[in-house]
Formats: structure tokens, C-alpha cells, sequence
């Protein structure tokens, strides 16, 4: 029997949001889907997916409001397909779809998940975890936009910790040193004394308080190779240091923008990550 995913099946009425589904293990999926008509009726499966890439693409393609991501699937596991998903150019009024895990591992995922900014489900779908965990994303969907009181903590920090206890003592460490070209030397600069990250298409620049600096490494290698408790990603092209940030504050067009301790550039914040600073 062919392992393709079924097409999604019409539906009729006002349009509910829109989800896709990825598990390479064609009865898992079948189930999920038939357990979510079930405690989610409105939601509309637009697509499904067999492994990571084709998760990463179906999104590209659809732009959900959710997107099902098993941990364990080949080609990309889930938490590396959440990666590339956060990675997205966004138009201006489009936000990253939730993220809802489904994993058969429950002994590293739950305290992970409790932290909000992402949720998971249970193999096999279990119809009353199932209801709580579509109950809490029908609200975060329905608060989007709102402001919060309490920010939710960054998703990368969440991938980073999956990540660890999916291969334990097998996560690489936390960069220390950035080696960089500054004019025509190279010079070793410790990561704590690094303000902000910010990349074009050829480089990224390495700003600390007393000098600039270029190196080739792209933002979405930074983001898993630097300590995410210590560095937030606040735009696709930007990496801010926790302890640097001075304040945020809103233009005259509404966007936030991060002010830096010890240097005068102002840094934007996406409408991605605008979550970070909610209720400004």
C-alpha cells in the first residue's frame, strides 16, 4: 500500500484555520487527523507530510496557522524542521504558525512544553490530552495580536532543549570565542562581550562596545551554536545579547525596537518575534 499522503478533504462553510500534519508513519497520521475532526472540527488539514523536508516545504507552501511536527521523522526531525520553519521570511502582516510536537517521549518533552511557546501530543493520540493541548493553541491563535502580561520565552531556547535531551551528552556546547575580521587582522572576541549579531547576504556583523566585526557565519548556524538563554533572536537577520538589551520601545509605525546598552544603533524586531516584548 502506498505511503502517500492523503489529500485533504473538501470542506464547506466559513474557513477555520489551517494546519499540516507531519508524521512518517502513515497510521499515526491518520489517527491524529481523525482524532483532531473529532475535538477540532473547524480546523482544516490542508496538507501532510512523510518526513522533515517535505514539513518545511508543505509550510512554505500553505502557510498554516499550525503546523503537527513529529520529533522523530527522517530526513529533518521535527525540532530541526521547527528550526528552519522559525528561519522563514514572513510578509509584513503573516506570524510563524504554533507548533505542536508529537513525540511517543514524554519523559523529556513535558517540562520542555510547559514553558508555552510550543505544545505537544502524545503517541498514541489520546483524545483528552488532545483537548487541552488544541484548547490552548485555539487561544494563543485567538490572542494573537493582544497584549500578553508575561512574554513567552524564545523558541530557539525550546528547540536548544529539545535538541539536548533528544541526544544526551551529545549536544554540542555553547560558542565561547568568535573569531573575526576586524580591518586586516583577526581577533578573538569573547561571545559575553558581543552586543548584537546582525547579517546581510554575505556576512554577519559582530558589534561589541568597542569594535565591529565581520565573520561569514549565517544567523540561523548562530542561533543554534550560541547559548539561547543568553542571545535572543529578535528579527531573521538579528541576534541581540540578553543582558544588552537597555529597553524596547515602539515607533511612529508601531514596530518595536530595541535599544543597546553602550551603542547607539537601534535594533527592529520582526513581527515573529514581536513576542518576545509583549505588552509594549
Amino acid at each position: 500500500m502506498s505511503d502517500t499522503p492523503a489529500a485533504p478533504p473538501a470542506t464547506s462553510g466559513p474557513a477555520g484555520p489551517r494546519a499540516v500534519l507531519a508524521d512518517d508513519e502513515r497510521l499515526m497520521r491518520d489517527q491524529l487527523r481523525t482524532r483532531l475532526a473529532e475535538v477540532w472540527p473547524q480546523l482544516q488539514i490542508v496538507a501532510e507530510a512523510r518526513n522533515g523536508l517535505e514539513a518545511v516545504q508543505m509550510v512554505a507552501e500553505h502557510r498554516p496557522d499550525v503546523v503537527f511536527l513529529d520529533i522523530r521523522m527522517p530526513g529533518l526531525t521535527g525540532v530541526e524542521a521547527a528550526r528552519q520553519i522559525a528561519q522563514m521570511e514572513l510578509a509584513p502582516e503573516e506570524l510563524l504558525p504554533e507548533i505542536v510536537f508529537i513525540t511517543a517521549y514524554d519523559q523529556y518533552a513535558v517540562e520542555a512544553f510547559e514553558q508555552g511557546v510550543a505544545d505537544y501530543v502524545l503517541k498514541p493520540a489520546d483524545a483528552a490530552r488532545l483537548q487541552l493541548t488544541t484548547g490552548r493553541i485555539r487561544q494563543r491563535l485567538a490572542s494573537r495580536g493582544t497584549p500578553q502580561e508575561l512574554p513567552a520565552p524564545p523558541l530557539q531556547q525550546l528547540l536548544h532543549q529539545l535538541s539536548s535531551r533528544l541526544n544526551p551528552g551529545g549536544a554540542p556546547s555553547h560558542l565561547q570565542w568568535i573569531q573575526a575580521s576586524v580591518g586586516s587582522s583577526i581577533q578573538m572576541i569573547p561571545v559575553e562581550e558581543i552586543l548584537f549579531f546582525i547579517s546581510d547576504e554575505k556576512y554577519t556583523r559582530v558589534q561589541t562596545a568597542q569594535i565591529e566585526a565581520l565573520i561569514r557565519k549565517p544567523i540561523k548556524e548562530l542561533v543554534d551554536e550560541l547559548d539561547p538563554q543568553l542571545f535572543w533572536q529578535i528579527h531573521r537577520s538579528t541576534l541581540v545579547n540578553v543582558k544588552a538589551i537597555a529597553g524596547v520601545s515602539r515607533d511612529f509605525r508601531g514596530r518595536q525596537i530595541v535599544a543597546v546598552k553602550g551603542h547607539r544603533e537601534q535594533l527592529e524586531v520582526s513581527r515573529s518575534y514581536g513576542g518576545l516584548f509583549k505588552g509594549m
